[in-house]
């Protein structure tokens, strides 16, 4: 498998996940400093211009962070990183929905305000409420999200290191992890993994 990830992106979540999971996977960095995203070469893997994208062994090219979470956690079942229980697998997918449609979103306030505005005066007051946006976002983690040590309680799931990234992104958002003690605990533990060293290593994070 190719995934195609950019350095610090959310894409490093199907990164960290294949690396739990002991999967083989080739990474390929996507210059987004030199546009190359939004280049033909790749928008025929993803027209979206976006990352991540996995391609499979067959040549099939998946895109969206959590469908591929989902995939690399079936293709390797034995690795454990989606609940038995229904209940709590619902609770895992549902943080990683609140994950992709709400605190990215947030985050992306900061940087890509023409996605939503035209006017640079409008760009000015996305960036200025993003610190409010996330240190929201963050309270939400840590009351609601976090069942334990990990999402779904004392084991990993998939939805663990879509989290770790997204929290990655705090500090520099002007949210101080520390003000949320079960949060720092959580990114602690997850920089602890191996799998966390091992993208550090490869210098994706």
């Amino acid at each position: 498998m190719k995934l195609h990830y950019a350095k610090g992106t959310i894409s490093i979540a199907v990164a960290i996940a294949l690396e739990e999971a002991g999967l083989a996977y080739e990474a390929v960095k996507v210059d987004f400093a030199n546009a190359e995203q939004t280049k033909a070469a790749y928008l025929t893997l993803n027209p979206k211009g976006r990352v991540p994208t996995l391609v499979t062994d067959s040549g099939t090219a998946l895109t969206e962070t959590g469908a591929l979470l989902d995939y690399v956690a079936t293709l390797a079942p034995d690795a454990g990183l989606l609940p038995p229980d229904p209940v709590v697998a619902a609770h895992m997918r549902g943080v990683m929905y609140y994950l992709a449609s709400t605190m990215h979103v947030a985050h992306a306030h900061k940087m890509r305000g023409s996605r939503w505005a035209d006017q640079s005066s409008s760009f000015e007051d996305m960036k200025a409420k993003v610190p409010e946006t996330m240190a929201a976002c963050a309270a939400y983690v840590a009351s609601d999200c976090l069942h334990g040590d990990f999402v779904t309680g004392d084991s990993l799931s998939i939805a663990d290191p879509y989290l770790f990234v997204v929290c990655n992104w705090l500090a520099g958002d002007g949210v101080d992890p520390a003000d949320y003690p079960p949060v720092a605990a959580f990114l602690k533990r997850m920089e602890a993994r191996d799998s966390v060293k091992a993208v550090r290593a490869k210098g994706m994070l």
